[in-house]
């Protein structure tokens, strides 16, 4: 069967470049759906018009291109994509997508891309595509190619690029992995370097009994991917050991996920089974770009590139209190581990960030914070390392997930 590839793209503005592509794609034996995503007149017809994209996000296309307000048009554009091109791939229109642009373009089709289900090659050329692709990329799996040049015109450096970008996804799209893998039960794990230990005791006895586990680094963007997969039905179990983010996200530090952490497993019944780890710390980057405001608190140099920052008894009682907002919420089987010994590789006595009084301060908060008829509370009188409490964490997960 012929495999269709969407080009989404600016045809008002870099029309001659998206029709070379088109044409190149469909020498290749391929068919092309075409969306228009500029404001103004596309230099060929496309198959969806930007007054359809629009509309979907309920403007209007005259209105706008009379306005000749750019940040409007890519706001408008870019919700209208959101929203049109799911609808569009599950109509079975295209089979992948491809695009190219520079930060306007890339603003206005990724979010469309990152409402397309995991798997669904999508592939951006961007000249924005070797900095800082959080903002466009997300949680999802969009392809980033740096464009080397603008998209601007036909010439030897830009059509080596666009032709790869073709062959790329013509190559996703051309081959298919039939290798079956035996379908197992999937469980998503936080783990933060400090907290390593306890996440491979507790993956290891999860596997043993037949369990598949997915690791997420709890840097930020980690914690959204989890929850994105949470929300979007692959995930069977969760063991939320490493809850760091929230400290991130309240204090100030470089990896925050987000208001919305620790919401999805809780929202659609997942059984999970929750800890503190690594609370007792705040992320930055090298110690000369910690913030004046922190000047005289508790570092750790992680690293030449990672300053860790102990958490104060007053930063541990609002993270007590929102982890026991957040988890009060649950619709499912919920419990939450207190390690009382530790709640990360530095947190244990003789180590640089053993503070009994900020972690009392958080076990305090949560235990009159927790609502015990929605939330099993257990606390184990180990550190959150030591195997006990790694083997007590993935043995109750199990309990819920198959009592």
């Amino acid at each position: 069967m012929v495999k269709t590839i969407a080009l989404a793209g600016t045809f008002d503005s870099k029309g001659k470049e998206f029709l070379y592509v088109k044409e190149l794609i469909e020498s290749l034996g391929f068919q092309t759906y075409t969306i228009h995503t500029g404001v103004f007149e596309p230099f060929f017809q496309p198959d969806v018009p930007n007054s359809e994209i629009v509309a979907a996000a309920g403007a209007d296309i005259l209105r706008i291109a009379t306005q000749k307000d750019r940040a409007n048009a890519t706001a408008t554009l870019s919700r209208g994509m959101e929203i049109l091109l799911p609808k569009l791939y599950q109509m079975g229109k295209f089979d992948g997508i491809l695009s190219f642009g520079g930060t306007g373009g890339t603003s206005i089709v990724t979010p469309g891309m990152r409402a397309l289900p995991i798997g669904v090659p999508k592939v951006m050329v961007s000249t924005v595509a070797s900095g800082n692709t959080e903002p466009y990329v997300g949680t999802s799996d969009i392809m980033m190619i740096p464009s080397i040049v603008d998209v601007a015109g036909l010439n030897s450096i830009s059509t080596q690029i666009f032709t790869n970008a073709v062959f790329a996804i013509a190559g996703m799209l051309s081959y298919e992995n039939n290798t079956q893998l035996e379908k197992k039960p999937l469980i998503a794990a936080t783990m933060f370097g400090l907290t390593t230990p306890c996440i491979n005791q507790a993956k290891a006895y999860l596997e043993e009994k037949g369990y598949e586990v997915l690791i997420f680094h709890a840097t930020g963007v980690g914690g959204r991917t989890m929850e994105s997969l949470i929300e979007n039905g692959f995930i069977d179990g969760v063991l939320d050991i490493t809850t760091t983010e929230w400290a991130d996200e309240i204090v100030g530090g470089v990896l925050a996920s987000g208001p919305h952490r620790l919401e999805a497993a809780g929202r659609n019944g997942i059984p999970q089974v929750v800890s503190v780890g690594a609370l007792d710390m705040v992320n930055f980057g090298p110690f000369d770009s910690v913030p004046n405001q922190f000047a005289g608190r508790k570092f750790y140099k992680h690293n030449p590139t990672v300053t860790l920052m102990r958490t104060t008894v007053e930063e541990n009682q609002q993270f007590g209190q929102i982890i026991a907002d957040k988890l009060n919420r649950t619709n499912g089987k919920t419990t939450l581990l207190l390690p009382l010994k530790g709640i990360s590789g530095l947190d244990i006595e003789g180590q640089d960030f053993y503070g009994p009084k900020e972690d009392e301060m958080l076990f305090k908060t949560l235990r009159q914070a927790i609502n015990q008829d929605k939330v099993e509370l257990i606390e184990i009188d180990t550190d959150i390392n030591h195997q006990e409490f790694a083997l007590a964490a993935a043995k109750k997960l199990v309990e819920l997930i198959e009592g």
